[in-house]
């Protein structure tokens, strides 16, 4: 089995909601299945934070390795129905393929 707590990598993601799906996704998020959190947990998940505006979503996720995360995942039998529930409310459905590496960051605030 993979060592998934080896590193820790801050990732932003951006997602799009089909129109007219907000509350829908919003009252789906206030409970996550035990099984779905076990599991992002288990793959190495730290935090995962959303926010909405309209129809945009931008997700921040604190991981120890974003790319092993997103394979352990990928057929994760917690994660297969909730990104089919997921692919109803969004207008792209992450079906974890590819390497996707998240929004490039272009400035942060550099420390004193």
């Amino acid at each position: 089995m993979e060592d998934l707590h080896s590193t820790h990598e801050v990732v932003a993601i951006h997602t799009r909601l089909k129109a007219g799906k907000e509350a829908d996704y919003d009252r789906i998020h206030q409970s996550i299945p035990g099984d779905l959190d076990a599991a992002m947990r288990d793959a190495g998940v730290l935090s995962w934070r959303i926010w909405r505006s309209g129809r945009e979503l931008f997700h921040l996720i604190e991981t120890n390795d974003y790319a092993r995360m997103r394979r352990f995942l990928a057929e994760h039998p917690a994660n297969i129905p909730w990104q089919a529930r997921m692919a109803e409310l969004l207008e792209v459905e992450d079906d974890y393929s590819g390497e996707d590496l998240g929004i490039p960051l272009v400035w942060a605030l550099p420390p004193r």
